[in-house]
Order: C-alpha cells, then sequence, then structure tokens
C-alpha cells in the first residue's frame, strides 16, 4: 500500500487485520527478521523452542507489515525470502 503522508494508510492497514478471520498488524520500524518469521527462545527451565513471529501467526490470513521502507536491509530481505514461500 503506497501512498502521500498523512492519508490514513496505517489506519487502514490497522482496520484491515481487525476485520480479517486471520490477522496481525506490526510495524516495520521496530521489527527484525528473527520476529516476523520464528525465533529460538530459552524458557525458565534453560530449555529452546521455536516461537513463530508475525508471519507466522498469519498463516493463511492476513499480515500487515507498516513502515515496511524503516526495517533494516538484512531484514528486508529475510522477509521477501519468507514471503516466497
Amino acid at each position: 500500500l503506497l501512498g502521500d503522508p498523512s492519508m490514513a494508510k496505517s489506519q487502514f492497514l490497522k482496520y484491515a487485520t481487525q476485520v480479517a478471520p486471520v490477522g496481525v498488524y506490526t510495524s516495520g520500524k521496530g521489527s527484525s527478521a528473527a520476529g516476523l518469521t520464528a525465533s529460538v527462545v530459552r524458557d525458565a527451565r534453560g530449555e529452546f523452542y521455536l516461537e513463530g513471529g508475525a508471519m507466522v501467526l498469519a498463516d493463511g490470513g492476513i499480515v500487515a507489515i507498516d513502515e515496511f521502507d524503516k526495517m533494516r536491509p538484512a531484514d528486508r530481505v529475510a522477509i521477501h525470502e519468507a514471503m516466497e514461500q
């Protein structure tokens, strides 16, 4: 979704994720590739497990990544690879 500043693009994305059966909204400004795809997390017992990110949680639905242009280039490449799947 492209447009001029102050044209309510963010509000439109938020609304789309609210009305969709499965929808996740996130901002690319503070997101990493691991946070959007999957990350390895250590629990209280010291064991590791995979935790799904926004793209995994929105499987079969809508994932809205606002401010995509403000993501780091390395994170953007990882998201492009995930979108190809």
